[in-house]
């Protein structure tokens, strides 16, 4: 036996070297082939002689079965974020303030800005024993399953000299290959392709079953630290030349540099550098490399003073409009769309950008053939922000409004005051597929299985409607078997597009998921319904006042619908005879919308038949824990506090019983005042109500946070 885990102990130990040059040192020393050889042996060793597994093995960074849900954690040091800056005026002001804070000279340690998700790693000993994600800066969901099967990241460190606790702090991302390997593969199954790496990697994350995301070959790297005990190094550029050594991979390019006038060189080098990385990224971190000096710069509510981000302008380019296509969207919006000559931006093939409305149109008036200039708003969305008039061609066609829906034929109509123009047609296919491609996203009834794709080919096919119409496909469980998706497939060294079957273990993860979606909390069921005005915010709101949809829709189908001048506060007490006004955050718009939607038959069949399907009506009670001295009370928080960020205190606020608005009323308990507040202060002063300093707030909840 000895020499067997002899064998399986040398394994382990060639994996891990090997997982450490690939990542962390760049100079893989065999190939992938290889690599998957060595691995295959400890596997089959270790399924021959289960008793010598040990948690820390490469065989174990999946585990066997989903997570039932992610638990809090609280980071032992705070993760925050960090402030913009746009031009070198700016970046030379941050200097000042940096200069004018410390005593003597300072180092810059400046690096690509990864556009990943931020995650912590806290290593004891050496071995992975948490992995979470940033949350709020304070509080995070544990996500150790999820991290463990990305290679990049080592369950054990290599070498030796790490300090007892390490805390890394970083970015995941998907690395462009991978992305667009994994997006094939999606396609030729017939699922949606992911729109981006980012929000796909904050997908991967999310998922309670590890096995989903282990081999999409999501990467990380290192950009800071946390808890550190004992201390291993006085500067951030020693650190970060540790954590290499101990396979924590790093960015090779950052670089220590004295003087701002350097920094601002290396911005220059790397405006066109970037798009040359694995992945996406939109500016520079520029960071104090000094640790002490760091400490003496101190935070802010919200950001550290030793640090700021450099982003860069959007990138543009000019393309050729061939057409205008309409797509229309789950409210029936019908959007404008320019189908154009390939473009590259910012690393990518851009041959769609958005127009957002037809004022939008009018405005830049565009016509087809027009060339135009192309920007990815927020290095994401591309849109059309110019027409280049002097390139305009001979004969370009104006492009006029849709009369009629594009996708229906029914009828259209703008937005009263507005400059959205919609389908009409409640009953039309896209908005039916839109509102349904909603309602089951993750944010709302979090249905597994239930993609895009999915979704389009059950309405094409007659087998989706309505919401309820979910919650009856486990009948159709043969015929969802043999549904059949076109997919491309080599035959004889031709590719051939096939259908190929859903299958019966896809058709059983699906409903498992729909089952699964009918325990979700009544918020979340509000949030689905796709209300005008209500989202995740405002549901909450209306499920912890009503507690179930029996009340809300009681109350919303008797209220009237309120004009827009018909506020709370204004002569009618708590909402007058209107009880959805008396909800905190509920104002006239809001209102009438929900009066409109409960009120009316199509509104009342969609959730009286979701409620015969099964789905849950109600909101668990708050379960905070201890006193709840704002048990009952409202609270507005105006200007910048010192020991919170606006969205802790709003957290805090809820969890201690109370209220927290975003507006002062008569109905206001307290106003919690920070630095440099606006009108709220002079409005709480004119009506009369408590002020509470930050101190004040404190001592008034007893430190109950």
């Amino acid at each position: 036996m000895s020499k067997i885990a002899d064998e399986i102990q040398r394994l382990r130990e060639d994996i891990h070297r090997h997982d450490y040059l690939y990542f962390s040192q760049g100079r893989p020393e065999i190939s992938d082939r290889q690599y998957d050889r060595l691995f295959a042996k400890l596997k089959d060793l270790e399924a021959q002689h289960p008793e010598l597994i040990t948690p820390d093995s490469p065989t174990q960074r999946v585990g066997e079965r989903p997570i039932d849900g992610f638990a809090h954690v609280t980071h032992a040091a705070p993760m925050m974020s960090i402030d913009n800056t746009y031009n070198d005026e700016e970046l030379r002001e941050f200097d000042a303030r940096i200069a004018r804070g410390l005593d003597g000279p300072y180092e810059y340690l400046v690096e690509p800005k990864v556009d990943g998700v931020s995650a912590s790693l806290r290593y004891e000993d050496g071995r992975l024993v948490l992995g979470a994600t940033r949350g709020d800066g304070r509080v995070g969901d544990d996500i150790t399953a999820n991290v463990r099967t990305i290679r990049a990241i080592p369950l054990k460190l290599h070498g030796g000299g790490w300090p007892a606790v390490l805390e890394v702090r970083g970015e995941v991302y998907w690395p462009r290959a991978a992305f667009d390997a994994h997006n094939a593969e999606r396609q030729a199954k017939g699922l949606e392709p992911f729109a981006n790496p980012r929000n796909a990697t904050t997908g991967s994350l999310k998922s309670l079953d590890a096995r989903e995301i282990a081999g999409r070959g999501l990467s990380f790297i290192a950009h800071g630290h946390g808890h550190v005990e004992p201390a291993a190094a006085d500067r951030a550029g020693e650190l970060f030349a540790k954590l290499k050594q101990w396979g924590i991979p790093t960015s090779p390019h950052a670089r220590i540099i004295k003087g701002i006038d350097g920094v601002i060189a290396f911005v220059r080098e790397w405006e066109s550098r970037r798009h040359d990385l694995e992945y996406e990224t939109d500016g520079l971190v520029i960071k104090i490399d000094r640790l002490d000096q760091r400490a003496t710069l101190g935070a802010t509510s919200r950001y550290p003073r030793w640090c700021i981000a450099y982003k860069y302008a959007a990138e543009q380019g000019e393309s050729v409009i061939r057409k205008v296509d309409f797509q229309v969207g789950k409210l029936g919006t019908i959007t404008p769309r320019a189908v154009m000559d390939p473009v590259q931006l910012s690393g990518t093939t851009v041959r769609h950008a958005t127009l957002h409305n037809f004022d939008q149109v009018a405005r830049l008036d565009v016509h087809i053939g027009d060339t135009v200039v192309v920007e990815k708003a927020g290095e994401i969305i591309p849109q059309v922000i110019r027409v280049v008039l002097e390139k305009r061609p001979k004969g370009a066609k104006k492009v006029a409004p849709p009369t009629k829906c594009p996708v229906c034929g029914d009828g259209v109509e703008r937005d009263e005051g507005g400059v959205y123009l919609r389908c009409i047609n409640p009953a039309c296919d896209a908005q039916i597929k839109e509102r349904l491609k909603y309602f089951c996203g993750r944010d709302q009834m979090d249905i597994e299985g239930m993609g895009d794709a999915i979704i389009e080919k059950m309405v094409d096919i007659g087998w989706l409607h309505a919401f309820a119409d979910v919650y009856k496909l486990s009948d159709r469980r043969a015929a969802m078997e043999e549904l059949a998706f076109e997919q491309q497939r080599t035959i004889k060294g031709e590719k051939k597009t096939i259908p190929v079957p859903f299958g019966d273990k896809r058709t059983e993860k699906l409903i498992a998921g729909i089952e699964r979606s009918k325990k979700q909390p009544l918020a979340r069921v509000l949030a689905a319904l796709n209300i005008r005005h209500v989202g995740a915010g405002v549901a909450e709101l209306l499920a912890d006042h009503f507690e179930t949809m029996e009340k809300l829709a009681e109350a919303a189908e008797q209220s009237p619908s309120p004009s827009k001048g018909e506020g709370r506060g204004e002569g009618r007490g708590k909402g007058g005879n209107n009880p959805l006004l008396a909800v905190d955050g509920v104002g006239p718009e809001v209102a009438a919308s929900l009066h409109a939607f409960f009120a009316s038959k199509p509104g009342q069949r969609t959730w009286q038949a979701l409620r015969a399907a099964g789905v849950n009506m109600k909101q668990p009670k708050s379960r905070a824990s201890g006193d709840r001295p704002l048990a009952g009370k409202t609270l507005v928080v105006t200007g910048t506090l010192e020991k919170f960020g606006r969205k802790e205190i709003e957290a805090l606020i809820k969890q201690l019983g109370g209220k927290s608005t975003g507006s002062v009323s008569e109905k206001t308990d307290y106003v919690v005042v920070g630095d440099s507040p606006g009108s709220k202060l002079d409005k709480a002063r004119k009506l009369g109500v408590q002020t509470l300093t930050e101190a004040e707030f404190i001592k008034l909840v007893g430190h109950k946070s």
